[in-house]
């Protein structure tokens, strides 16, 4: 990315802060509920660390341009052959007032190269602000997903919940008619209150997710949420890996790093050859020759070269080091791809086998489990059934309900983390 179109980002963000400060406090009112594209827009938006990369990005930028430049000249003024017993300018032949300019001219092409490490490390600081970008929407779509569970885990609790309460009067009035005994009146007020319990987990735990979300969106975090599943960019149907994982941006920003690193190498060896620098020199002379003629004025120019001769404790140490640098660079990137194609895998049969256990709850364990619990309550009001059948009838609807939902937010979770390693080849369309 070109500096005038780093310049343009940041001018923008300035521009559109302000808005979204402005929609932050109108959206923390309570009058919308917090939906997961917004919680994804506003986490981008605010985070710093994004805006630090770009920012470092730019510095690589001007560094580039000033690293292509010719060091300062410098000015040389000055007295020449001044007689010490009278300061007089004018008193022997040799006295001189002089002006001078000097240039240095580094080694080889080390102007070029270190211009080419600036704008290697540019492209590594933009490719870092690119994963910081989807590693906040990674971990914002993780967060939001185990909330959004724990909020409709306690609604599921709380309408099981005023079932049982219903049980538990049931249960007190068909005790008193002499119907049913005590031990059914206990089991019923035991399993609300292992519900309450339940209750009060879920609820800390909901309160836990609310509280690490608002590291990135601020207050509004505890907005009621959307009861809506939370929507994903789907996954591509065939993928890649040797296409897609080189291009993340981690590692994007590793092989940039790998290619400065060869820059600094190249800069070790333009070490072998020699600098120079020039210099001019203008001397004037005041006073007269013996004959009545005016002294003539002197010039110099002179040509200064570096003789690398000893290069054994300097440049050939410079060089080695350098191009072990290379290889722990290497080493580095060589990791990352290693660690991104494992968490693909782990993460792609995860959501794989999630997906099976999903249509099963959908096409089996649900209606099931719902069919269960009717025909085990109307067994009890007629008298057929005892009071702990309908009431693991009950329990066994919840659990499966909330391992239901459970199944399809991990499956979510493991799309976000496919999401992330797919960040860098168009799939991640935020």
């Amino acid at each position: 990315m070109s500096q005038s179109r780093l310049s343009n980002y940041s001018v923008n963000r300035i521009l559109v802060s302000p808005l979204l400060l402005a929609s932050a406090v109108f959206i923390s009112s309570n009058v919308f509920a917090l939906d997961l594209p917004l919680a994804e827009q506003l986490a981008i938006d605010s985070d710093p660390s994004i805006e630090s990369f770009r920012v470092t990005a730019l510095s690589y930028e001007d560094a580039s341009v000033a690293d292509d430049t010719l060091p300062d000249p410098r000015l040389r003024l000055g007295a020449v052959n001044v007689p010490l017993d009278s300061f007089d300018l004018e008193q022997e032949q040799m006295t001189q007032l002089k002006v001078g300019i000097r240039q240095d001219f580094p080694r080889g092409d080390v102007l070029s190269i270190k211009q080419q490490q600036s704008q290697y490390l540019s492209r590594a600081a933009l490719s870092m602000a690119d994963d910081a970008r989807l590693k906040i929407l990674r971990d914002v779509r993780e967060t939001y997903l185990n909330l959004f569970y724990e909020v409709s885990a306690y609604q599921i609790i709380r309408e099981t919940r005023q079932l049982f309460s219903e049980l538990v009067k049931i249960t007190e009035s068909n005790y008193a008619a002499g119907r049913v005994n005590q031990q059914d009146v206990i089991l019923a007020g035991l399993e609300l209150a292992r519900l309450d319990d339940r209750s009060t987990k879920i609820k800390a735990r909901e309160e836990s997710n609310r509280v690490r979300l608002s590291q990135w969106i601020g207050d509004v975090a505890w907005n009621d949420i959307d009861n809506v599943f939370p929507p994903l960019p789907t996954l591509p149907e065939e993928i890649d890996l040797n296409e897609v994982i080189p291009q993340h941006p981690l590692i994007r920003a590793e092989s940039a790093k790998v290619n400065a690193s060869k820059q600094m190498t190249e800069m070790a060896r333009q070490e072998y050859k020699p600098g120079w620098s020039l210099l001019l020199d203008y001397g004037y002379r005041s006073g007269n020759n013996p004959d009545g003629s005016e002294r003539t004025d002197f010039a110099t120019a002179i040509v200064s070269l570096d003789v690398p001769l000893f290069t054994g404790n300097r440049q050939d140490r410079k060089v080695s080091a350098n191009e072990k640098k290379i290889s722990a660079a290497r080493y580095i990137k060589d990791d990352q791809l290693r660690k991104l194609k494992q968490m693909y895998e782990k993460n792609h049969y995860l959501w794989q086998r999630l997906h099976d256990r999903e249509r099963l709850y959908k096409n089996s364990l649900l209606t099931a489990a719902r069919n269960n619990s009717k025909a085990s309550l109307k067994a009890y009001q007629s008298g057929v059934t005892e009071f702990n059948t309908l009431m693991r009838a009950e329990i066994t609807e919840l659990d499966v309900r909330l391992e239901d939902l459970r199944v399809r937010v991990d499956r979510a979770v493991a799309q976000a983390n496919i999401l992330y390693i797919l960040g860098g080849t168009g799939y991640e369309n935020l």
